[in-house]
């Protein structure tokens, strides 16, 4: 019976470290370069900045909308002070025009004597460079036919270029296209005058013209060099005193 015991005994005494040897293995997640706090922590700590940014991208989104908004309403303020600054022009070129007319008749019936007279003497001079012609689209622009005045005209510049009356026809169609408010064409009509008919007198009514449209176009640099060149290289027309009451009028 002792001897049993021992046995049993010594058999437990060599399976006891074989259960505690088979117990399973404790590993500490603390310890090591990678070990799992840190790379949860890495994790996230990215997550956080990607957040981050996402939210800065967010608020940049918003700060672009915002000034894109700003930009059309001084857009918006901008095209109003040049339509408001275009009528002030328009009203104070008709006030001028007015105070310039001679009292019996206008200036625009002098204008219209004046062609009237170019275009006779060339009749009486026996040259027939499209007199017809321009007597033609001139009538439309008294009858106030101002379409077929333009048309009239813009034939007759491209039909007869070598009569002396093209530079009468260009500024003809610098007031027609004026009129109309198309301010490109009459710019480009009244400059043909200046440029390639310096001889004319239509010369001076021109750069009055001319000095008008860059002020209507918000140039006012271009219109005050304009009407100032007129006043010196044209004392004594009658635009010359319309550019010089233009000048004092406007501030120029």
């Amino acid at each position: 019976m002792k001897h049993g015991l021992i046995r049993l005994c010594g058999a437990g005494a060599l399976l006891l470290p074989l259960s505690v040897g088979a117990a399973p293995t404790v590993k500490d997640l603390s310890t090591g370069s990678n070990n799992f706090y840190q790379n949860t922590q890495a994790r996230e700590s990215s997550a956080g900045a990607n957040l981050r940014i996402l939210n800065q991208l967010q608020e940049n989104e918003r700060q672009l909308q915002e000034l894109r908004g700003q930009i059309e309403e001084l857009r918006y303020q901008l095209d109003q002070q040049k339509q408001l600054s275009q009528e002030r022009y328009l009203d104070l070129e008709q006030r001028v025009s007015q105070s310039g007319q001679p009292a019996s008749g206008g200036a625009q019936a002098a204008q219209d004597d004046v062609d009237a007279e170019a275009a006779n003497s060339v009749a009486t001079s026996g040259r027939q460079d499209g007199q017809q012609a321009y007597q033609a689209a001139f009538q439309k622009v008294q009858s106030r036919d101002f379409d077929a005045a333009i048309e009239a005209f813009e034939a007759f510049v491209g039909d007869y270029p070598d009569s002396p009356l093209r530079a009468n026809a260009h500024y003809w169609l610098g007031e027609l296209y004026s009129s109309r408010s198309e301010l490109e064409p009459a710019a480009q009509a009244f400059n043909n005058v200046i440029e390639n008919h310096p001889e004319s007198n239509k010369v001076p009514d021109a750069l009055y013209k001319l000095g008008l449209l860059k002020a209507r176009q918000g140039q006012p640099d271009a219109s005050k060099q304009l009407l100032t060149r007129v006043r010196q290289e044209y004392p004594q027309s009658n635009a010359a005193d319309m550019a010089a009451d233009f000048l004092n009028q406007s501030g120029l």
